[in-house]
Formats: C-alpha cells, structure tokens, sequence
C-alpha cells in the first residue's frame, strides 16, 4: 500500500528572507517564476500524494489564492493558526483533518526529493510511529545531526555546531496520525525538540538515510542558489 496523503507547514514568516522577498509568507517566495512551495507540491504530487493539508498563519489568503487558482482540480484543504503554534503544534492541527492513519509530513520552505515509496516502506516494516529522511552532507554546522542504530532507529539527536559529516534531519516525515495525536502534548510545540528529541528513545521513531537533492531556502544565499539550481 502506499501513502497518499500529505501534511506541509507553510505558516513560515520569513524573517531571515525579508530583505530579499518582503510582504509574502516564506514558501511563497518567488523561485524562477513560481513560489518555492510548487515545487514541494510537485515532488509530493510525482510520488503518488494526492490529498494535501496546508496547515497556513502568516498571509494565509496569499497562500489560498494561489493554490486555488494552479491546483483547482487537486485535493487540497487548509487549516489556519490563529497564532504561531510551532512546527508541532501546525502538524497537530493538520493531523485531525487527516483522512488515513499514515501521512507525510513536510516543509513549505524545504525541499527535499526523497523516494516515499522507501520511506514509507521502512515505516511500514518497522510499524513506526515516526520515520525521518535523513540526509547526508559534509562540512556544515547550520543542522544538527541524527544518528542511528544498527537497525534504523533514531539513536540520538545532537545539537547545531559544526560538523565534518553527518546525517541532517531534512523535515520530511512519515508519521502515524494515531500515534501521535496520542500524546496529548500542548497546542504550542516544536516537532523537533518537543516530539522528536524527547520521545524517540521509548516509542518506534526510525531513519530512512536519502542522498537526494536537498534546499532549504531559510536563508537568503540558499534562496538564491535554489534560483540556479531548480530551473
């Protein structure tokens, strides 16, 4: 079976990006022609996901608009932060408008090409609760670094520094709705610090190791190489 439905947090305010690209929420940054978030939408889309939540906040009816007009025969349904709730707490809200027991769960503002078809195959043999896709990369210090276990489970979390080479949480998820909505945690939460780095040593969080192509465009030197890089 594969997973068909997807979760992106697209809430993002941009603060490093606003010199460069003012007055829009950050996944609507304008990249060759096109917001940075079609092209998340369009891997999500080539993968077989079909049904889409946004959980939105910042300039939402900016975010409404576009999807509306380019994906009007899509499957698409929103879900608004009345405040800033967290990476968490944007997945929670979107988690309960969810329609199957197993969801990816991404970022407006990152992209990562990584096969579902091999994430969700671990998650489903390993019956994970969470399964990351991590990236391998050298020479960085702007990402912590995730290690596992010989049997692909999350071993530890260690902070932001720098690092000569490691595996990076690229913020693409495979993530049992149940499961998580279990935890009763608050309405305001890091996915991050909050779920991922406090839970992953008693419940079943697993890795899934991807060398795929990789941008974030949190900051405005990989804004500007996603303009060479994703023609």
């Amino acid at each position: 079976m594969a997973i068909n439905e997807a979760i992106i947090l697209a809430g993002g305010l941009g603060t490093r990006l606003r010199s460069t690209v003012p007055d829009l929420p950050k996944c609507m940054a304008p990249v060759n022609g096109k917001p940075f978030i079609a092209y998340v939408i369009e891997h999500l889309q080539e993968q077989g996901i079909d049904t889409f939540i946004l959980s939105l906040g910042y300039k939402s009816e900016a975010i409404i608009d576009f999807i509306n007009r380019q994906y009007s025969s899509a499957n698409f349904q929103f879900v608004i932060e009345q405040e800033p709730l967290g990476t968490g707490g944007a997945i929670q809200l979107a988690s309960y408008k969810a329609t199957t027991e197993n969801v990816i769960a991404t970022n407006g503002d990152t992209l990562f090409k990584v096969n579902l078809g091999k994430l969700y195959a671990i998650h489903q043999e390993q019956k994970a609760e969470c399964t990351l896709s991590l990236k391998p990369m050298n020479d960085f210090n702007r990402y912590g670094v995730v290690e596992l276990n010989e049997n692909d489970s999350v071993a530890s979390f260690k902070e932001k520094q720098f690092y000569k080479k490691g595996l990076i949480n690229g913020g693409l998820y495979a993530l049992n709705v149940n499961s998580f909505l279990e935890k009763e945690l608050s309405n305001k939460f890091s996915f991050e610090k909050d779920y991922l780095e406090k839970y992953f040593a008693g419940r079943r969080m697993f890795g899934s190791v991807q060398d795929e192509y990789f941008i974030d465009i949190g900051i405005p030197e990989d804004y500007s190489r996603a303009q060479k890089e994703l023609l």
